[in-house]
């Protein structure tokens, strides 16, 4: 067992190797933008203007977060140097993002741990402490990193309000960020504690079939319910985080924000049904002699459906990105109806 001494040193050197990297990264920022000056690329309307304050907090949160949730094993160690870059990406594009990434990776870390005992009794593989590796990283968090990414490509560093009239790519991507993460915790949520319903689940492509708790494709009342509360537990963060880093006068000139809350709801509940949908046609469910769960072919598995040509990392990744394509063209057409309310 490591001791407290050995985390006091970790968090120490995360902090000295987060000022020569946000050093380096303010630099590269600060040569790029005035490359840019220089050629009069005015029309990218890129801005990698970073004070060296703010490349150090950039650079420092993220190790932490990820040592953080090392430390508590809600990550093993690639999935902690995967989440470091996801995490950099992310705070670089705009801190709203890490605070979205943030509710996401505890709130779901916390239903993953919760009631642990009762879920070993109905999946088979199932891990205590419920730690991702690099892949489930990536499939839960990479689209959210992409698309930072293209916000770094497209717009420079910075946090800007959701206004589709003079913000048009910033809303965009933010909406897609919002969704990619309310997805992924809509269904966290639906599958961690869902499966606590006190009913059993039905498929979702023939909703007068029961299945056992745990197949994928199954769903409940209290499962579709906790998909959208995730999804708004989302929205709500992204909602506090937007009035926080973005300067009160520029809220004061753009349409109202809370309507963000209800489409992270949206996301969440949407991306839920997505990934029930592939989970029941495109995802192998079979259950074991002793009542388990499992997603292998094999003798003496009885299968309850689906095709084997998916796993679950497959489908959390598609389900995040059609989420995170759809919700902001749903956002766009329908901003102003939002704000009614």
């Amino acid at each position: 067992m490591e001791t407290s001494n050995s985390w006091k040193l970790r968090d120490l050197i995360c902090v000295l190797i987060s000022v020569p990297v946000s050093l380096v990264i303010w630099i590269l920022g600060k040569s790029f933008s005035t490359f840019s000056n220089s050629n009069a690329l005015t029309y990218m309307t890129l801005d990698f203007s970073l004070t060296p304050l703010r490349s150090f907090l950039s650079t420092l949160f993220p190790f932490l977060f990820m040592v953080y949730g090392y430390k508590k094993r809600s990550v093993n160690r690639s999935g902690a140097i995967f989440g470091i870059i996801v995490a950099l990406l992310l705070t670089f594009a705009s801190p709203i993002y890490l605070i979205v990434l943030a509710a996401f990776f505890f709130s779901s870390s916390k239903a993953t741990k919760y009631k642990q005992d009762f879920k070993k009794k109905i999946e088979k593989d199932f891990k205590v402490g419920g730690q991702r590796n690099w892949v489930q990283v990536l499939c839960n968090g990479g689209v959210g990193g992409f698309i930072a990414l293209a916000h770094l490509l497209e717009l420079g560093v910075g946090e800007r309000p959701i206004d589709f009239l003079n913000n048009y790519y910033a809303s965009l991507l933010g909406i897609s960020v919002m969704s990619s993460f309310a997805c992924v915790n809509g269904d966290t949520w639906a599958s961690e504690l869902g499966i606590l319903s006190r009913t059993d689940p039905v498929l979702i492509t023939d909703l007068s079939k029961k299945v056992p708790k745990g197949t994928n494709g199954g769903v409940s009342k209290w499962g579709l319910f906790v998909s959208f509360a995730g999804g708004i537990f989302i929205g709500l963060f992204y909602y506090i985080a937007t009035l926080i880093f973005i300067d009160r006068d520029l809220l004061i000139d753009c349409p109202p924000q809370y309507p963000i809350i209800l489409l992270g709801g949206i996301a969440g509940f949407f991306g839920s049904l997505i990934d029930s949908l592939l989970g029941a046609t495109l995802q192998f469910s079979g259950q074991t002699p002793e009542g388990y769960i499992v997603e292998e072919i094999e003798e003496k598995v009885v299968k309850i459906s689906g095709r084997k040509i998916l796993n679950n990392h497959s489908v959390n990744l598609l389900s995040c990105l059609f989420t995170a394509l759809v919700i902001p063209v749903i956002a766009q057409q329908f901003w102003n109806f939002f704000t009614l309310f």
